[in-house]
């Protein structure tokens, strides 16, 4: 899906992050931005703490952050190689992990969520207001992946179109 001015960024498979003792490393993820997106370091201070793999921004445009966190914290008896549906509907995903993403509860605030499948994998889509975000949530191996686009009001006005599109464009390899 690289159409023009557009680029996939792919996390490479020895950038660190592992959060600890008996983690598997983290399965390769990628994603499309219009040029002019940068990376942006991760500060351990940073909201979501040690759980953000990753930023990019765009001053102009918006910015994201990949978080991945264990998805034992959510459900327990989950297997190995976990599935975004064994943690549950997308009501259930969203109410316990938007709160984590946006940092106050999420009721009232999600606009839509659909489910996408792409090779064999569901991901849950959803859009929330306020704060105008997008956050594209899937498993693999033991590990949730909130994959999270967001704005300012003019931002999300401006490039509402091309904010979705990143969202969508979210795949673990």
């Amino acid at each position: 899906m690289s159409k023009a001015g557009w680029r996939t960024y792919r996390r490479p498979d020895d950038k660190s992050g592992g959060h600890g003792v008996g983690w598997s490393p983290i399965i390769p993820y990628a994603f499309s931005v219009p040029d002019g997106w940068e990376e942006v370091p991760v500060s351990i201070a940073d909201l979501g703490g040690t759980e953000i793999d990753l930023r990019f921004a765009n001053s102009q445009e918006g910015r994201l952050f990949v978080i991945v966190a264990p998805v034992r914290r959510f459900a327990d008896n989950i297997s190995d190689d976990a599935k975004i549906e064994e943690i549950g509907e997308p009501d259930k995903v969203i109410g316990a992990f938007g709160p984590e993403v946006i940092g106050e509860n999420v009721e009232g605030k999600v606009l839509s969520a659909q489910v996408a499948e792409h090779s064999g994998r569901k991901y849950y889509q959803f859009e929330l207001e306020p704060p105008h975000i997008f956050i594209t949530a899937t498993a693999a191996g033991n590990r949730l992946y909130l994959f999270n686009v967001t704005g300012s009001g003019l931002q999300w006005k401006r490039h509402y179109k091309d904010l979705k599109t990143i969202a969508e464009s979210f795949r673990v390899i």
